[in-house]
Parts: structure tokens; C-alpha cells; sequence
């Protein structure tokens, strides 16, 4: 009996007002009605209907409640008050994504494409030989330069540039060591390019071994003519000159033909004109990008390719005796440099390293060496405007200069802005291991002056090892080698300390002396001096890589002569500048105030060559600079040069930008 009422007032309850809980509680302040009892039997009957019958609810005089079944929600969910803030917050929420998506597109559109690696920062030449010997064995090997990388890093260097390491052109070092120095490389954030000489193998290559016996493909793998050769004296097919004097053709007994060598006889050089030696060279640029080499410097490419034909070159003295003619500067080169097809040859390498550069952060840079060509013939290998070829041709323009001045100075960097094609990046470099370092050739007193040239101007700044501390030349005689001792000089040993071999290397002999000063002039010596070349050095990078108008902004030329070269360096949105001062010549006073209206009467110096000037005020009317002294001046203005008319055609931007203080953001639309 018990359990028959149980169930019947729970039948109650869930007949009761036709409504069911479905699990939520209802709001106890709500009362309930209790039904009239006159009319309880309809009632009862209309609730019975309600739920077992097939009629429509009437949901009429319903209040929405916690759990409603949709009958019920659909009931109120047409009503204006609640149909119309839903349709608000739709239309908001459409909005919103269209704005997101519109500003999306807006920054991809006006954001100036990002600095890659190889612009980002300076690169450090190393000449592997002369750098650090890990083995003891008196020459500079894959190991000391390894164990030199925290140095490189302290000089906010973002690639290493290594030059040649191979035994000879194209053979290969122990892998085991080159594959820890990329890994060790890569850990410290850095890059690594290395040189790479397609134009010629060593004569002991095997495929010059194969070439002189006429096997199979490698027979035409170099160039090699009928010549006449008796009784030890061979006449060429034609007159052609080495670059380090005398023919380029040599006999070879074995073919009983002569080879052709741009270089050295040890060097001759590769058939560019058969296809297979093409496909052979970029089979040996993967195996190097494999190994995770980011870029290559591509040497000599100007040599790649000949004349077809064999006539003579054209004499510079018309007059001279022809069998004199054994110099390579006696000659006009126009059949034997440069030729037409060259730079497709190229261009296929870059499309080669192209397959490489797919992954994020993993594009491989190009750079062509074109020595002794003119600049506006360098600057071709830049590429065409919808063919890409080299990234940037090495700028060694300022290396040329064995006398220096404002005008000399100003000549070189104008001479390639005024060439390079529009939106190309820039490079500079004051030294290299094929000229005369600078102290030798321009004096120490020009050490720093320069190096804040190479800080200052647009583009990638390129170091020589050693030009960071102002290593010279070496006085080398009666060495030991197989080459030319006049490449030899700008080669010696890295000077890390005064000990002994300027702590290159712990043998007892070195394969090139160390300088004589090296007991002032080392590493050691200039980290604990404030006004140290070293010092500047580090300084003036660590600026370079925090500043924008140094990375990214216009270059514009005020004024130079005999003695200076005053130059500022601007951006868009940055109300500043720097105005850079540089004195190449003897001491002069120097007025800013005629170049730059609106000058203040002192600015304050950001970095100066003389370090105990960092910081302070200079007058503007009356600026007195010493032989080989550099200031860098930073002047608060929103009048900057480069919109202005009379400035308009001495200002340059490679990659132009303006930056947002209030987002914090480069874009593009100035």
C-alpha cells in the first residue's frame, strides 16, 4: 500500500501545471497557483492532453525558466528583445573578423620585407691557415677556429666567412672536422659561407688525370689544344696570359697537348663549356649544403668561361714588341674574361642553392668575387630585375685605395650606389687576403676612422681578421711556397696574445712569421684598453645592431673634400638622426652648421674614435677634427634630409622603411 501511494503522488507531482523539471531546481520565490478546485477535473484533463495528447502546446502565459524544452525557447526567441541583440552581437562578430583579416593583409602588404641573416650584421673573413692551430703543426686549421668562436661572437659577428680550406681546388678536408665546426657554428646563432672556386681544379685531381688519358667523358672535362712543343720550348696557340705572367698554356706530355690555366700550371682550368662539367660543380655545391654550409663565395667566376675562337688579345701598348708582352696587365682581357653565357652559368648555381632555401630561416646566401673589374661591370652580378644572381658581388673598391682622402673616399661610395641596381643590398669591406692590410697600406693612424666608415654606411660590413685589432703586413722573404709571396703578406698568423707566435700556435715554427709587433698589437693586450681599435671595434657593431638608422635608414651625402666626408643617417618616423664625421686627411676645423639649417649650436657624441669624447657636446660651428679622427653625432629633428629637394638626389635607401613609435612596427607607406 505503501509503495502503490509513493507512486501515484509521483505521478502527481509530474503531472502537476503540466511541467517538467527535467533535473533543474525551480526558483523557490516562485509560487505555486494552486489549481481551482472547480475546475480541477479540466484541468486535470487539459495536463493529460498536454502531455499524451497530439494537440500544440500553449506556451501563452509561460515565463522563460531554466531549462526550457526548444518549444518553449522558440516561443521567445523571435521576440524583438531578444532577436535583436542577437543579430547585433553576429554582426559585431563578422566585423570583427573582416577587420582582423583586413588588417592582416594591410601589414603583410605595407611591412617592409625583413632583413635576412647575411644583412643582419657583419661578416668576419677568416684565412683558415693564419687563424688559430689547434694540432700543433704551425698552421691554422678547422679546430682552432672553433675554439676561436666565442671571440667571433663578442664582436656581434652574424657570419663567418671562411676562404679556402681545401688541399688544393676542390679536394676535400676531413669531413669529421668541418661537420663539428658547422654544428659548433650553428649553436652560437652564427653563419657560415665559404669560398668556392668553380674555374679550376689542381692537377692532381682525378678528373685531370682521367682528362690527360682521353677516358670516357672526362676527356673534354678541360681545354686543351694542339700546340708545338720541341726541344723543351712550346709555342701556344695563341697569346694569352696567366694572371701571374707569362702563357696560360702549358704542355702536357701525357695528352702531347697544351692545357689553358687562368692561374698557376697546378691550376688548370675547367671545360665550363661541356655540360657535364656543369652539372659536376653542382653536384659538389649539394654535397657542401648537405654538410649545412649557409652560402658560398663564388671566386673568380669572371674566368669561367673563353672565346671559342683563338685569337689573339688585343695589346694596351699597340706598340710593344709582342714577345715582350708577358704581364697580364699588358693585355686587354675581352677574350678570355667575361664572356657572354657566364652569367647564366651563375645563375644556374643560385637556382641550385635555391633547392636548399625552402625551410624558414634557411636561405642560402650567394656572393661572386669580380676583382679587377670595373664597378659597374661588378654590379651586373647583382642579377637582372626579374632574375635573381648573386645576393651581393663583393665591394672591394676600398680595398684598392693605397692613398687616401675625403674625395677618394667619397668617389668609392657613390661610384657603387650610383650603380647598383634599385632595391639591392650593399657591401664593404676595407681589407682581404688578396690585398695589403690597411695599416700597411694607409697608415694606423686610419684604423678606427675606417672601421667607422664601415659601420656607418648602408649594407653589409665585411672584416678581414686582424683589421678589428690593426694587424699589418708582414716583411716575408724566401718562404717556402709554391705561389705567388706577394699574396703572402696581408696572410700571417692572428695575433691573440705576446706570447710566443702571438699565440697562434704552440710549434716551433709557423708557416708564415708572425709580425713583429704583435706584442702591442694582439687581443689580450686590447680588451683591457678603453681606447683600444678593438674596443671601438666592438662598439661600433654592437651600434650597428641596435640601431635602425644604421641597419635600415637612408644614407645622405652633405659635403666632402681633400680632408672629410660628412654623411647622415636618417628614418622615417624616427624624429633623430646621426651625422657621421670623418677626417682622412690632416687636421681640420670643420663648420655643420653651414651644411645642416637649423643645427642646434652642440650635439652630442653618440661614438667617436677617441673614446674619452663619448658622450659629450661638440660646437657645431667649429668642429676640430684630427688626421684619421671619426665622430658620430646624433642631432633630435623632425626635418630630416632625404625629403627635402635640395638633398633629394644624394640620398639612398636600399630597402626602404619607416618605423611607428606608437605600434612599434617598420612599414612602408611613408
Amino acid at each position: 500500500m505503501a509503495e502503490d501511494k509513493s507512486k501515484r503522488d509521483s505521478i502527481g507531482m509530474n503531472m502537476k501545471g503540466c511541467q517538467t523539471n527535467n533535473g533543474f531546481v525551480h526558483n523557490e520565490d516562485i509560487l505555486e497557483q494552486t489549481p481551482d478546485t472547480g475546475s480541477s477535473a479540466d484541468n486535470l484533463q487539459h495536463s493529460t492532453t498536454s502531455i499524451l495528447g497530439s494537440q500544440e502546446p500553449d506556451f501563452k502565459d509561460v515565463q522563460p525558466y531554466a531549462g526550457m524544452p526548444k518549444e518553449v525557447l522558440f516561443q521567445f526567441s523571435g521576440q524583438a528583445r531578444y532577436r535583436i541583440p542577437r543579430e547585433i552581437l553576429f554582426w559585431l562578430a563578422v566585423a570583427s573578423v573582416l577587420v582582423l583579416i583586413a588588417a592582416t593583409v594591410a601589414i603583410i602588404v605595407l611591412s617592409p620585407k625583413c632583413l635576412d641573416w647575411w644583412q643582419e650584421g657583419p661578416m668576419y673573413q677568416i684565412y683558415p691557415r693564419s687563424f688559430k692551430d689547434s694540432n700543433k703543426d704551425g698552421n691554422g686549421d678547422l679546430k682552432g677556429i672553433q675554439d676561436k668562436l666565442d671571440y667571433i661572437t663578442a664582436l656581434n659577428v652574424k657570419t663567418v666567412w671562411i676562404t679556402s680550406f681545401y688541399k688544393s681546388s676542390l679536394k676535400l678536408i676531413p669531413d669529421e672536422d668541418f661537420e663539428n665546426l658547422v654544428a659548433a657554428i650553428h649553436d652560437k646563432g652564427l653563419k657560415l659561407i665559404i669560398d668556392f672556386i668553380p674555374n679550376h681544379t689542381s692537377d692532381k685531381h682525378t678528373w685531370f688525370q682521367l682528362s690527360r688519358t682521353r677516358t670516357g667523358k672526362y676527356t673534354d672535362y678541360y681545354i686543351w689544344h694542339d700546340c708545338t712543343h720541341e726541344n723543351g720550348t712550346t709555342v701556344p696557340p695563341n697569346n694569352w696570359l696567366s694572371v701571374y705572367g707569362n702563357s696560360s698554356w702549358h704542355f702536357d706530355e701525357v695528352r702531347n697537348q697544351c692545357y689553358f690555366h687562368q692561374f698557376m700550371k697546378e691550376q688548370p682550368d675547367l671545360n665550363f663549356r661541356n655540360p657535364d662539367v656543369q652539372e659536376e660543380i653542382k653536384e659538389i655545391l649539394r654535397f657542401w649544403l648537405t654538410k649545412g654550409v649557409d652560402g658560398f663565395s663564388f671566386d673568380a667566376v669572371k674566368f669561367l668561361l673563353e672565346a671559342k675562337h683563338l685569337r689573339d688579345e688585343i695589346q694596351v701598348n699597340k706598340t710593344q714588341i709582342p714577345d715582350t708582352v708577358t704581364q697580364y696587365s699588358e693585355l686587354y682581357h675581352d677574350f678570355t674574361t667575361t664572356q657572354v653565357g657566364m652569367h647564366d652559368i651563375v645563375r644556374s648555381f643560385r637556382q641550385t642553392m635555391d633547392q636548399y632555401s625552402t625551410e624558414p630561416g634557411r636561405y642560402r646566401f650567394m656572393g661572386t668575387e669580380a676583382y679587377a673589374e670595373t664597378i659597374d661591370r661588378t654590379v651586373m652580378y647583382y642579377g637582372l630585375p626579374f632574375i635573381q644572381e648573386a645576393d651581393f658581388p663583393f665591394n672591394n673598391y676600398l680595398t684598392m685605395l693605397d692613398t687616401v682622402s675625403g674625395n677618394s673616399v667619397y668617389e668609392v661610395i657613390t661610384s657603387w650606389m650610383e650603380n647598383m641596381p634599385e632595391g639591392k643590398w650593399p657591401n664593404w669591406m676595407i681589407g682581404g687576403p688578396d690585398s695589403s692590410r690597411l695599416t700597411s697600406r694607409l697608415g694606423n693612424e686610419y684604423v678606427n676612422v675606417m672601421n667607422m666608415l664601415l659601420f656607418t654606411l648602408p649594407g653589409t660590413p665585411i672584416t678581414y681578421y686582424g683589421e678589428e685589432i690593426g694587424m699589418g703586413n708582414i716583411v716575408a722573404i724566401n718562404l717556402n711556397e709554391s705561389y705567388d709571396t706577394n699574396t703572402l703578406h696581408s696572410k700571417s698568423p692572428m695575433q691573440w696574445d705576446n706570447s710566443s707566435n702571438a699565440g697562434f700556435s704552440e710549434a716551433s715554427y709557423t708557416w708564415l712569421p708572425t709580425n713583429s709587433d704583435y706584442h702591442t698589437v694582439n687581443v689580450d693586450v686590447q680588451k683591457t684598453q678603453s681606447r683600444s681599435a678593438l674596443k671601438l671595434y666592438q662598439d661600433l657593431s654592437l651600434l650597428h645592431a641596435n640601431e635602425l638608422l644604421l641597419n635600415r635608414g637612408w644614407f645622405c651625402h652633405l659635403r666632402n673634400d681633400s680632408h672629410y666626408v660628412v654623411y647622415t643617417r636618417e628614418l622615417d618616423g624616427i624624429d633623430r638622426i646621426f651625422i657621421v664625421v670623418l677626417n682622412f686627411g690632416e687636421s681640420t676645423l670643420l663648420n655643420l652648421q653651414n651644411m645642416i639649417s637649423g643645427l642646434p649650436a652642440t650635439v652630442r657624441i653618440r661614438l667617436s674614435t677617441n673614446s674619452a669624447n663619448k658622450g659629450s657636446e661638440v660646437d657645431t660651428s667649429g668642429i676640430f677634427l684630427d688626421k684619421g679622427e671619426g665622430l658620430i653625432l646624433e642631432h633630435n629633428t623632425k626635418n630630416l634630409l632625404h625629403r627635402q629637394t635640395a638633398f633629394r638626389d644624394r640620398c639612398f635607401v636600399s630597402n626602404r622603411a619607416c618605423y611607428s613609435s606608437v605600434l612599434n612596427i617598420l612599414y612602408t607607406s611613408c
